[in-house]
């Protein structure tokens, strides 16, 4: 039975993701913020006999517009958290599936392959550059077999009200708010549903190192969210944007899937219309 240990297994992502590894009778050591701070050894430490085959780090801050405004706490978790795993692969001749994130700024062709350059353009993206530079260091210099995957936007039933999604959803249904206003409509995304990245990770265990992009393949803008949304509940409201754009703001940008489907044997099987109707009825 193959054992696992699972960084950041209360998160969104994480909860979803523990219940598909024990479904799939992998033995989950899961640990969060209760366990203590990852970027400290002694957090790591009591797991160093369990003879762990794999890690799975999900554990970091998430939230593009907060790390703007706390840059410092996002690379210490982010960044050192990231290091400190490395340190128990390493110690334990444990693989990695490090999660990170779509780091390729304002794309040069789409869809969006791994080979695309990488490109900082808010702290949050930095820190994941950052992070995955330690771990191909790690890679080289003492032969730990690590696999990258980058999901684009997640998404799914339970998701943070931060996050865009659930935040048209509430305004949407919400019988006080006659008016569903956002940021800008204009910018478009790859979605990836919550059921569908946990599969990729799980299917990522067996895999040859390597960076993966995880997506739907295709881009929805904010506005099309919107009328989606309402088009499902059958609720009709007027909706704006408020012309701010985010600093470095991106306005189309979806993966190229073709390495993941390949190598993983995986390709999504949600499509976003299916996702949303979950959000709004899970």
């Amino acid at each position: 039975m193959s054992k696992v240990l699972l960084t950041g297994a209360r998160g969104f992502l994480g909860k979803a993701l523990l219940m598909q590894l024990q479904s799939a009778g992998m033995q989950v050591f899961g640990i969060d913020m209760e366990q203590g701070d990852i970027t400290l050894e002694s957090t790591l430490k009591p797991y160093d006999h369990e003879k762990i085959g794999h890690v799975i780090h999900l554990a970091g801050k998430t939230f593009v517009p907060e790390s703007w405004d706390h840059p410092f706490s996002y690379y210490q978790v982010n960044v050192m958290g990231t290091v400190n795993v490395l340190e128990f692969c390493r110690r334990n001749k444990a693989g990695l599936i490090y999660i990170s994130s779509y780091l390729y700024g304002e794309p040069e062709s789409l869809p969006v392959s791994e080979d695309h350059p990488v490109k900082a353009y808010n702290p949050y993206s930095h820190t994941k550059v950052l992070a995955e530079n330690a771990c191909h260091f790690y890679s080289r210099a003492y032969g730990l077999k690590i696999v990258i995957l980058r999901p684009f936007n997640a998404y799914g039933p339970g998701q943070p009200s931060r996050f865009i999604i659930p935040e048209i959803i509430a305004k949407v249904k919400d019988r006080d708010v006659d008016l569903v206003e956002v940021m800008d409509l204009r910018p478009r995304r790859d979605f990836i549903y919550i059921d569908d990245l946990t599969n990729a990770i799980r299917l990522s265990v067996n895999a040859p190192p390597g960076i993966y992009n995880l997506g739907s393949g295709y881009s929805v803008s904010v506005e099309e969210i919107i009328k989606e949304v309402m088009e499902i509940t059958g609720i009709r409201k007027k909706y704006r944007g408020r012309g701010s754009e985010r600093p470095n703001e991106i306005f189309d940008l979806y993966a190229d899937i073709t390495r993941a489907k390949r190598e993983l044997n995986w390709e999504p099987l949600i499509r976003f219309e299916q996702g949303l109707a979950q959000c709004i009825n899970g």
